[in-house]
């Protein structure tokens, strides 16, 4: 070993005993670094038993704990009787108490008989050192509504009642605002009523009670956006005695514009659908990053501390499969340049690290990844984290004749064609205005976007509007709720109208934000036209917009980040997201342009890599690198003023 390496592992060494003397220091803020921990969803979809979690939870905290994996999450359906015909959408097999509220199914979770809940599984894991989280879901089950059960009042005690009368499940859940992507299962509850409201309370009341310390809030986000049960909760949360981390989810088609509406409210938020082991999804958050770390959203003041954009969990190890009644049985189908560039980005990014793999049948490889002292020093302790846009690149030529300049040119100036996407944000958002009514006859009028009319190039687009056929008896109903809404369809005869809500989960390369089905009566199709030029969606509350998006390099392209460390040093990533080999490599003098407060053009750099521990000593003029396809490099630099001591 090189002397120069020796200097680089003992600097990792010690860089490693000061992130975990920072770890034993505990936070005063909530969430006040990226929450870390680990998830059952992808090893174990919904079929995880108490065993298994227990058993996975006991080797978190001997392996990972130190490292800042804090929490252990059961994600979703932890409600639901593990039986024949018993799926993710399956209606009727979930257990829920007389109060309408789901409780763990005993036959998975043994100790949870007896009305205990999770108190005896969150005590265990509280012994462990470790912190408690559960999945759970928007509103009310469908199967409480079913039974109509009653509704209960904790601040009274008992059943609820208001004016003279007890109050049950029917009465507050909103059919019509059914889960998109598991309409069967769940539904938004109408938050305008004190007894909805009561609702909401009595659920985190009792994940109180069970001592968790971590809620993921599901379909609430994204498409499914319900900033008013958002609210509620997050002022519930306030009320207890016990912190509880919130955390929302999916987040499909999220923008920063829609997550400054609830990023206060809450501790993380995902901005991407379900993540798997593809590389299309590794590679679709690299814009997504981009433009919420541009937007300032990144440890923004979040509920009781602060609140991070949330890539989703790292489907790294053994695992099962999107959908599964399966439990692990699989490893993960990214290569190893493509799993350690996923964790490279999530750590630029400082996204809160949920390792999703089971624990029981972890290898070293994996675990180094995830356990990286430098990745995780940045995760944690990292500043000024942005996209860095100047960055070249050469391709490599196999015939053996060198190097050919392919497209030496910084991110800045890419230039592609422009696709026009329908997407949907915040109503805040000043981008969503410019809808207008078109009329095409007394009969027919299309709702147009304005930014598109009079375009020499292309046509504007446009939508059909029309009013939604209704029998007799939802036509009482369509007066009360929606007058004034309408359909939007493709052409003036098809029957397939805009759904503003995905039907099922969208993993995070799928970017199309609605969809058309058969046209039918729902929140999700009905649409309103504001005098401010904004067309608002009755199922979310977010309004329609037409963004004219450039076409990205996700499949052959190159991309790096930058941050500032806790001693000032820059850390630099290089991504080359194309299928060629690469030569990357960038000015240091480009690097100031980025950073705060920097000059360079009078400092002596020296720069080490961190997956390969080669320390390259002073840099001349750049610093370049060569990275195989998918894979990723990983910079430290240390500069001072020339003449400095």
């Amino acid at each position: 070993m090189t002397r120069l390496s020796f200097l680089f592992f003992t600097g990792i060494f010690i860089l490693q005993r000061e992130l975990s003397e920072a770890l034993s220091e505990r936070h005063e803020l909530q969430a006040d670094l990226p929450p870390r921990g680990w998830n059952s969803y992808d090893s174990f979809s919904w079929i995880i038993s108490e065993t298994e979690f227990l058993e996975n939870a006991e080797i978190i905290s001997k392996r990972l704990l130190p490292y800042g994996y804090e929490y252990v999450v059961v994600d979703f359906l932890w409600y639901r009787r593990k039986v024949e015909g018993a799926y993710t959408d399956a209606l009727g097999f979930d257990v829920i108490d007389e109060w309408g509220r789901v409780i763990p199914d005993p036959g998975r979770w043994p100790s949870s008989s007896g009305g205990k809940g999770f108190s005896e599984v969150a005590k265990r894991v509280h012994d462990m050192g470790l912190k408690f989280g559960i999945h759970v879901m928007r509103g009310i089950s469908t199967q409480a509504v079913n039974a109509n059960t009653l509704i209960l009042d904790t601040i009274k005690g008992g059943t609820y009642e208001e004016s003279g009368r007890q109050w049950r499940a029917k009465d507050i859940g909103l059919t019509e605002r059914a889960c998109a992507w598991m309409p069967h299962g769940f539904m938004s509850v109408n938050t305008k009523t004190r007894a909805g409201r009561a609702f909401l309370r009595s659920l985190y009341h009792q994940y109180a009670e069970w001592g968790v310390d971590f809620v993921k809030h599901d379909c609430i986000f994204g498409d499914d956006l319900d900033v008013d049960e958002i609210s509620i909760v997050s002022e519930v949360l306030k009320e207890l005695d016990r912190p509880i981390l919130y955390s929302l989810s999916p987040g499909t088609s999220a923008t920063p514009a829609m997550a400054k509406d609830v990023s206060g409210l809450v501790n993380m938020y995902r901005i991407t659908g379900d993540d798997w082991d593809t590389w299309g999804d590794v590679a679709s958050h690299f814009n997504i990053s981009r433009d919420f770390a541009a937007a300032n959203m990144v440890g923004a003041t979040g509920l009781q501390g602060k609140s991070w954009p949330d890539l989703d969990m790292l489907p790294l190890g053994w695992l099962t499969d999107p959908g599964s009644n399966e439990g692990p049985h699989r490893e993960c189908s990214l290569s190893s340049d493509e799993q350690r560039t996923q964790m490279t980005l999530w750590s630029m990014v400082k996204s809160p690290i949920m390792f999703g793999g089971d624990m029981r049948k972890i290898d070293e490889r994996t675990f180094d990844l995830i356990t990286n002292p430098v990745l995780l020093e940045i995760n944690y302790f990292s500043t000024n984290n942005m996209e860095f846009p100047y960055i070249n690149s050469r391709k490599y030529l196999k015939s053996g004749k060198g190097f050919l300049n392919w497209e030496s040119r910084n991110l800045k100036d890419e230039s592609a064609s422009d696709t026009r996407v329908l997407g949907l944000s915040s109503c805040k958002d000043q981008k969503a205005r410019g809808w207008a009514v078109e009329a095409i006859d007394e009969d027919i009028e299309k709702i147009c976007w304005k930014g598109n009319i009079g375009s020499k190039h292309k046509p504007p687009f446009c939508l059909y509007k029309k009013t939604p056929w209704l029998t007799s008896d939802e036509e009482v109903i369509y007066k009360q709720q929606y007058q004034g809404n309408f359909h939007l369809l493709t052409t003036s005869t098809m029957d397939l109208c805009l759904d503003a809500s995905p039907t099922r989960k969208h993993t995070s390369q799928e970017s199309q934000t609605c969809s058309w089905s058969r046209c039918r009566w729902n929140s999700n199709q009905m649409w309103e036209l504001n005098l401010n030029e904004t067309l608002v969606n009755s199922y979310s509350g977010l309004c329609a917009v037409v963004k004219m998006v450039k076409a990205n390099f996700i499949s052959g392209g190159i991309r790096s980040w930058i941050a500032t460390g806790r001693q000032g040093e820059v850390y630099v990533s290089f991504f080359n997201l194309s299928p060629d080999r690469m030569i990357l490599s960038a000015n240091i003098l480009d690097l100031a342009k980025v950073l705060p407060g920097r000059d360079l053009s009078k400092a002596s750099c020296r720069y080490s890599e961190v997956f390969s521990g080669k320390d390259y000593g002073v840099a001349k003029q750049e610093i370049s690198i060569e990275v195989e396809m998918h894979a990723s490099a990983l910079f430290i630099l240390n500069c001072t003023s020339l003449g400095r001591a």
